[in-house]
């Protein structure tokens, strides 16, 4: 449905008002409607909208907290009907009572900062609004109101830099002290009361054993009882490290690499206007890319013994689509449908663009691979007339891409444990088919690329690389797609396999080799024209492929 709503976007005549939500929550409506408005320079009308969201948002929050007293009750009743509640006096009780709702209190933020349908809250939902709304009134020369708002965003991070640069920046603007001036009566109403609520919860995790995720990063440390800061402190760290946004790493460590390896750099992220984008040209020879192309001939020609035979693509029913993995490959070669060559050579390109993209983006975090697909797409022809799809509509490969907000969500259907993706092109004799990068918005392209034989483009998987595929509108392109994981529980099994079944036949052979010549060397008297010693030494010895000293042994 996505896809189908993005291509009527795309038509003439079609404008925003053309779409009606009938599902989202008016402080959500309001937010995403503030949002475009800013994206549109038109902070004017922003501003009463983003306003708008901030006042729902903490209405909904109300709202969800005065509902935690009833479900918990009901909730204690339960437990204890079911033999599960709490076993004590009147204490216990009351204790386990008063936890329980506090708990449920607390767990209203991310609610509410949850989208409809989605799995995940929008971090910092709040201190977020409140930022764009002192950027928005600074830029209109709402000054006090600027201020009133960074000041509300300090009560929740005094110690963001940001945050105390624009408040210095106001106060010059706006000269002598104005008495009265400080952050939103509401902000520091709910952040007082949320404070208080987390010392009680965490003075029940350290005394009572019970247990407590506080939903919020802007948790002061001073609230933590020392004996649990250390271990909150490991499990904060290792999200961080897992959620980290990518950042563009300096180039001087890998020269080296790329010398090795032949290949030059032909655009970084500043030539493609974004971050963690590269096109790296020379990682195929033309004899590579033909012997890849081959293989996909003949996996294709395979028909349904394959699994490769061409289908309506998944993305398009005006293209065809052939997908072939290393292991299918591997498997087609052990029966002869394909060429070992081939096969082989998919294993061993996976691996340079492996070792090349985690020298260029990842140096000191080992990547493995976790897919490893060869691709191709073929314009049916009759079908390509007044075509407004794409080839592959645009998306992030880590996060489900929301183009109405801008937002990426990490979460299931998405492949959540990608964190770099590859795309190795074999060939550009077709028509259409250029991969693009744009904003967010999935409408915006900020850059292009056109494939050929040996051009690498490796970027971060995540939402900060939005991309997509033009149509193919004649030929058939074909490329290695990869995708790369820093978790090694999601390494690619299917490439240890392809690996070991291809290794087989080569062991075989040496070892029925190995065998012929040992026959060979137990019976010398029944060769009827024995070959001179001198000379069946020799031969020996080549085959052998071992060192001097044995080889003159034998």
């Amino acid at each position: 449905m996505r896809e189908d709503i993005a291509k009527y976007r795309r038509m003439s005549k079609i404008q925003p008002q053309s779409f009606r939500d009938l599902e989202t929550p008016p402080y959500w409506a309001a937010y995403d409607s503030g949002l475009e408005l800013l994206g549109r320079q038109e902070t004017g009308l922003a501003l009463p909208r983003l306003e708008e969201a901030l006042q729902e948002s903490l209405s909904q929050i109300e709202s969800c907290r005065a509902d935690c007293e009833g479900p918990e009750e009901q909730q204690r009743e339960e437990e204890e009907e079911e033999g599960t509640g709490s076993k004590g006096g009147l204490y216990e009780a009351i204790a386990g009572h008063w936890i329980r709702v506090l708990q449920c209190r607390q767990r209203c933020v991310g609610d509410t900062a949850t989208r409809p349908g989605r799995m995940f809250p929008v971090p910092d939902f709040l201190p977020n609004q409140l930022k764009r709304l002192h950027e928005a009134h600074a830029q209109v020369g709402n000054l006090s109101q600027a201020m009133e708002n960074v000041l509300s965003v300090l009560l929740f991070y005094p110690e963001d830099e940001a945050a105390k640069e624009a408040l210095n920046r106001y106060q010059t603007q706006l000269g002598e002290p104005r008495p009265g001036l400080g952050p939103r009566e509401d902000i520091r109403r709910f952040v007082f009361r949320s404070l208080g609520e987390k010392r009680q919860l965490y003075y029940a995790m350290e005394h009572l054993g019970t247990s407590f995720k506080d939903p919020d990063p802007w948790t002061p440390a001073a609230f933590i009882p020392e004996t649990l800061r250390e271990k909150l402190r490991e499990d904060q760290e290792q999200r961080s490290w897992d959620h980290e946004p990518p950042q563009q790493k300096p180039l001087t460590y890998w020269k080296d690499v790329l010398l090795l390896e032949g290949v030059t750099l032909t655009q970084d992220a500043r030539q493609l206007n974004g971050s963690e984008r590269a096109v790296l040209d020379g990682l195929l020879t033309p004899a590579e890319c033909g012997v890849l192309l081959q293989l996909a001939k003949d996996a294709a020609e395979a028909g349904s013994r394959s699994g490769y035979r061409g289908r309506r693509s998944p993305h398009t029913p005006h293209e065809r689509f052939e997908g072939l993995t290393v292991l299918k490959a591997a498997q087609l070669a052990r029966a002869g449908a394909v060429g070992t060559q081939g096969a082989k050579l998919l294993l061993e390109v996976s691996e340079r663009v492996r070792t090349l993209t985690q020298a260029y983006f990842s140096p000191e975090r080992p990547l493995h691979l976790s897919f490893t697909h060869l691709v191709c797409r073929s314009a049916i022809e009759g079908e390509q007339e007044q075509r407004m799809d794409l080839s592959h509509p645009v998306h992030a490969d880590n996060c489900i891409l929301d183009p109405d907000t801008g937002e990426c969500w990490r979460e299931p259907p998405a492949y959540t444990y990608r964190d770099y993706s590859g795309l190795l092109y074999l060939n550009d004799d077709f028509q259409g088919g250029d991969l693009f990068f744009t904003e967010p918005n999935a409408l915006t392209v900020r850059a292009q690329v056109r494939p050929r034989c040996g051009r690498l483009v490796a970027f971060s998987s995540g939402g900060e690389n939005p991309h997509g595929v033009w149509a193919v509108t004649r030929g058939r392109r074909c490329a290695l797609a990869l995708w790369h994981t820093w978790a090694p529980e999601h390494r690619e099994q299917e490439w240890t396999e392809a690996k070991e079944l291809l290794q087989e036949p080569e062991e075989e052979e040496e070892e029925e080799e190995e065998e012929e010549e040992e026959e060979k060397e137990k019976q010398p008297s029944r060769d009827p024209s024995p070959e001179p010693p001198s000379r069946r030494l020799q031969r020996v010895q080549d085959k052998s492929g071992k060192p001097p000293r044995v080889r003159e042994e034998l």
